[in-house]
């Protein structure tokens, strides 16, 4: 008997999609089964708007940025920087739907991580009989570039926030739910004036020898 015939159907399957030359996404689409857990949502009491106001108050009770902020959904940020080269951003977006007499709030963190991306010039200093020697300057052209985002896929972390969420749902749901935060759309730029018309010329006034 060949050695495949033995093999479980699954894993004869994901060899074959190998030797094929299957892209690493693909692997991570098998891994995403959908499953009826709830890492990812809670119920909770409530009305959705309440949910909302009391997922921004968990945001602003832990140092967050709020980028958004409404009855139905709200984002916030927060940035870290591990390393002098290195930065990383943490975004959260929640969402609160109606749910029977309850409210379901969905949330989703990404981690979005960045490097220092150094643009050094070089200049040359004359040593005599040496020659010159090529030394490196700082430049102003260094920028953040980034090299990695991903959805933090922790179970404990989002158990952590449904826990604070629901110190706040008390207060929330006591309090009017707050106006809404949209981002600031950007100004359009001012259309050009219009030029005014040229005034029309004036007859010159007849003289009294003319009208002789």
């Amino acid at each position: 008997m060949r050695l495949y015939h033995a093999l479980p159907a699954g894993l004869l399957a994901a060899s074959v999609l190998t030797a094929c030359g299957g892209r690493a996404a693909d692997s991570t689409l098998l891994r995403e089964s959908f499953d009826s857990g709830d890492t990812y949502s809670r119920s909770v009491p409530g009305d959705a708007a309440h949910a909302c106001e009391a997922a921004r108050r968990t945001l602003l009770s832990q140092g967050y940025a709020i980028a958004r902020a409404g009855s139905d959904a709200v984002e916030g940020n927060k940035n870290f920087q591990p390393r002098e080269d290195e930065h990383e951003q943490l975004v959260l977006r929640i969402s609160c739907a109606p749910r029977d007499d309850q409210a379901l709030v969905f949330v989703s963190a990404v981690q979005d991580r960045y490097a220092l991306k150094k643009s050094p010039t070089s200049a040359s200093v004359g040593v005599g009989a040496i020659g010159s020697v090529s030394l490196p300057f700082g430049s102003n052209d260094d920028s953040l570039v980034k090299v990695a985002s991903s959805i933090v896929q922790d179970a404990d972390f989002y158990k952590r926030f449904f826990d604070r969420l629901q110190q706040y749902l008390p207060a929330a749901a006591a309090a009017p739910p707050p106006a809404p935060v949209e981002p600031v759309p950007a100004p359009r730029p001012a259309a050009p004036p219009t030029p005014e018309p040229a005034p029309s010329p004036v007859p010159a006034a007849e003289s009294p020898a003319d009208a002789g």
